[in-house]
């Protein structure tokens, strides 16, 4: 399934927001957690994620450190801050709202489809 890039975007923040709030990370283990969370549906490029960690970073919404891995090779690491976490909730609620009204849209999309009868024909012709 394609994820058109509007919502890609419109969602990226409050996913590595979200993430973060969980504990510290670096960008591959941030991009890797986005495709688990999305059942592989998100695959981020590095060109999408690391502007946007940067962004962030520049807004005061994560801070980044280097650190060294297990390997010796350095990472950078990206901690949410306080302003984060306020950012988050107010993300949070935000797509509360936009949920509960596509939510609502798509129910009268579903109560106005036609439901086939008890007994009769099935809708494609095949049998009941």
């Amino acid at each position: 399934m394609h994820i058109d890039k509007d919502l890609v975007a419109a969602s990226a923040t409050p996913l590595v927001l979200g993430i973060l709030a969980d504990g510290d990370s670096y960008g591959y283990a941030i991009a890797k957690q986005v495709a688990e969370l999305s059942a592989g549906h998100l695959e981020w490029t590095d060109g999408m994620l690391y502007p946007l960690l940067h962004r962030l970073e520049r807004n005061g919404l994560v801070e980044a450190s280097w650190d060294r891995a297990g390997s010796g090779r350095r990472r950078k690491h990206y901690a949410i801050t306080p302003a984060g976490r306020a950012a988050l909730t107010e993300r949070q609620e935000q797509w509360a709202v936009v949920t509960a009204a596509l939510g609502r849209a798509w129910q009268s999309v579903a109560d106005a489809a036609p439901r086939p009868v008890l007994g009769g024909p099935h809708p494609a012709g095949g049998p009941a």
